[in-house]
């Protein structure tokens, strides 16, 4: 295999992230049209992502430990399949019951399949680019914000929301085709058991860190999963609509989550971290005053929502920065969790959005992402402050001991 070209099973690593990823964040931009299918309230809706990303957070970690002998492939295999079947159901279910039920069986699906993904990327990459072959299929999960989601809001548009249900399924029978196609069977690689997957938890400050990573992810899901009844609310914006400002969103923040990772390369991770939530809760000011004016044109909202999206991608490459070091030589395990600790957020986000919905309506949403961000600060600081008392501790431990 030529150094510089990119395997096509890399390509097909990232799209399957994509398409997992795609199914987790849809809902949130046909959300009125399902809570209305379905007969059931928006709050109660936007749980569809709340199960979703609270089933894979607890899943993954599991998985990753489960699943770890087993054939590759055949794991791919399986995890596409229940995904697609997943999907193709949900387009035909006629309850909110049997919804919430398939989407539990997708999750579970992801949960398997995307840690393998990461596993089988970092044994197949090339010495020397496996940090970049990484970033790809990271990133894919990025592109269902700019892609995906706009994409299944349009079809949900002119189609109706089962049809979003169906791309998902399209998504995944092309993911399953492209890996039995490309993927070949990698080594096996033993994973770590679970007890020392979880050990980190025993350090308060990454602990901390890994909560904080939660409240940043919960703040930016507590809008985006119920930006639909929030812009509907504020602007009067339709499905139609939605489908550009979920696009345009998506680039804001792929360019921001660039931006925010170059900050804490030069300006150092705190700095870089303070600056994103400090922008954050300001973009969510500035949204609480436009309530108090509303209705008001979508195309006058388009800075702040573009602000809004590119600030809430700033923020976690800095946080993850800082979460490294927290960790130390535990980061490889820390950074294992985090990825449970993100969709913690996710599924938190979902509900706490859903609670505020429906208990003071669409107007306090931003409000409370602000809070949430300032929490995710407060804790990032206590988990500095511990950190700089336990170097304090073992550099004194040899002096006692002279």
């Amino acid at each position: 295999m030529p150094v510089r070209r990119r395997p096509a099973w890399l390509a097909a690593l990232v799209f399957t992230a994509f398409a997992f990823a795609t199914d987790d964040y849809m809902i949130a931009g046909v959300l009125p049209a399902v809570s209305a299918g379905l007969r059931v309230g928006e709050a109660a809706g936007g749980q569809l992502v709340t199960v979703f990303s609270l089933v894979f957070a607890l899943a993954a970690p599991v998985a990753s430990v489960v699943a770890a002998h087993w054939p590759r492939r055949r794991l791919f295999t399986w995890a596409l399949v229940a995904f697609t079947a997943a999907n193709l159901c949900a387009a035909f279910a006629g309850s909110y019951a049997v919804l919430m039920g398939l989407r539990v069986l997708a999750a579970l699906a992801a949960a398997a399949a995307v840690p393998a993904a990461y596993a089988v990327t970092t044994a197949l990459a090339p010495e020397g680019r496996r940090g970049r072959y990484l970033a790809l299929v990271m990133g894919g999960l990025t592109a269902s914000l700019t892609l995906g989601v706009p994409v299944g809001t349009w079809v949900g548009g002119a189609f109706g929301w089962r049809a979003t249900f169906g791309l998902g399924a399209a998504l995944g029978l092309v993911a399953l085709v492209w890996v039995r196609a490309t993927l070949p069977e990698p080594p096996p690689v033993p994973a770590l058991p679970l007890r020392e997957r979880l050990a980190p938890l025993a350090r308060a400050q990454v602990l901390l860190g890994l909560l904080g990573i939660t409240a940043i992810v919960l703040g930016s899901m507590t809008v985006l999963t119920y930006l639909a009844p929030f812009l509907r609310d504020l602007a009067g914006a339709g499905p139609a609509e939605l489908g550009w400002v979920f696009a345009m969103a998506g680039l804001a923040g792929l360019a921001g989550g660039q931006l925010g990772g170059r900050a804490a390369d030069r300006w150092g991770a705190d700095r870089a971290l303070i600056a994103g939530v400090c922008g954050f809760a300001a973009s969510m000011a500035a949204f609480t005053a436009c309530w108090a004016l509303r209705p008001v044109a979508l195309a006058a909202l388009m800075p702040l929502l573009l602000a809004w999206a590119a600030l809430s991608w700033w923020i976690p490459p800095p946080a993850q920065t800082r979460l490294l070091a927290l960790a130390g030589q535990a980061g490889p395990q820390a950074l294992a969790l985090n990825s449970s600790a993100v969709y913690v957020g996710v599924s938190g986000g979902g509900a706490l959005g859903g609670i505020v919905l429906e208990a003071y309506g669409s107007g306090l949403l931003a409000p409370a992402a602000a809070v949430c961000e300032l929490v995710a600060l407060a804790l990032f600081w206590l988990a500095r402050r511990c950190a700089a008392g336990e170097a304090a501790r073992a550099s004194a431990t040899p002096a006692e001991g002279r």
